[in-house]
């Protein structure tokens, strides 16, 4: 799902490609795109887009008429969405394609891998509305030092659930969590309530620093183009998505924790002190057998090397 850092290089290219410019139609590819009914899509056809910003990982796009009002489009990627500069009037793609903006000097196109329609489009016709799907997490860039150590330590929640979660911190998702953590050298089961003054400053600077860090990368690496390689799993990334890797810090071969449609990737020599978190699907089949550190993990390999050899 894009977070934080992907958004903001989307809200880049939208404003750079996009500001002062009318729309001149708008395309639906999918019904299950639009979560709204009143106003149509349509009533935006003819107005200026007039800014583009965002709420959490949500894209906001707010159109103008003469008289200045205004009609807002809520974009939620959620996992597999993406946007796309075409052409001007370039077709739908296919099952892909969820939505066409037509502007004069090309189409922005909506569209969503996968079979899972998960992707959601809310048009809006009063700001109320628009701020009333704001789940009300902080902006962790902006926010003070202590706003943040209050956001966090509000309920006793592990810090993975913490971090993505949209109504504490606004903008990161399982991906730049486990780089956060991972720079901030603390477990993600570790709970809130047990973080120390200290350990809620180290916090904050790692999630300031990953945030920024990525920005600051994808924003040199897309220049003045538009992003299309957006993805969860980058080979720059220290952990998520480095299961038996090198750790780059240490070389510790990185670990996960699976669960539901999600997973966690860490560092054991860096982040829990050598110990292996208890992944719940493996450690219900291993039960005793279920290795607590590395050198116990890298015995288990070698017994089912014997067995199998």
């Amino acid at each position: 799902m894009p977070e934080l850092p992907d958004v903001a290089v989307y809200l880049d290219a939208l404003k750079r490609h996009l500001a002062g410019r009318a729309l001149l139609n708008f395309r639906l590819g999918s019904p299950f795109l639009l979560r709204t009914v009143n106003p149509p899509p349509a009533a935006a056809v003819g107005r200026t887009l007039a800014s583009v910003s965002r709420i959490g990982k949500r894209i906001v796009m707010q159109f103008v008429d003469e008289d200045q009002n205004s009609i807002w489009f809520v974009m939620h990627l959620m996992i597999a969405g993406r946007l796309r500069w075409r052409k001007p009037g370039a077709s739908l793609p296919g099952r892909r394609g969820l939505a066409a903006f037509d502007f004069e000097n090309g189409t922005l196109l909506f569209t969503e891998e996968g079979r899972k329609k998960r992707a959601s489009l809310r048009v809006f016709g009063d700001a109320n509305e628009v701020q009333a799907i704001d789940p009300g997490g902080i902006d962790v860039l902006s926010a003070s030092a202590s706003e943040f150590a209050e956001a966090i330590t509000r309920e006793n929640r592990t810090l993975k659930r913490a971090l993505t979660d949209p109504r504490i911190l606004s903008g990161i998702g399982n991906a730049y969590s486990d780089e956060i953590l991972h720079a901030a050298q603390m477990s993600p089961f570790v709970r809130t309530h047990k973080l120390s003054d200290d350990d809620l400053s180290n916090l904050r600077t790692a999630v300031v620093s990953v945030l920024t860090g990525w920005t600051k990368r994808l924003r040199e690496q897309i220049g003045d183009g538009f992003p299309e390689k957006v993805t969860a799993f980058r080979d720059e990334m220290a952990v998520h998505g480095k299961f038996g890797q090198p750790c780059p810090v240490c070389g510790s071969p990185v670990q996960r924790i699976v669960y539901a449609e999600r997973e966690s990737n860490y560092c054991p020599s860096c982040q829990t002190g050598g110990r292996l978190l208890a992944d719940r699907s493996l450690s219900k089949l291993l039960k005793d057998d279920w290795p607590r550190t590395l050198d116990e993990l890298e015995q288990l390999h070698g017994r089912r090397s014997k067995e199998g050899g």
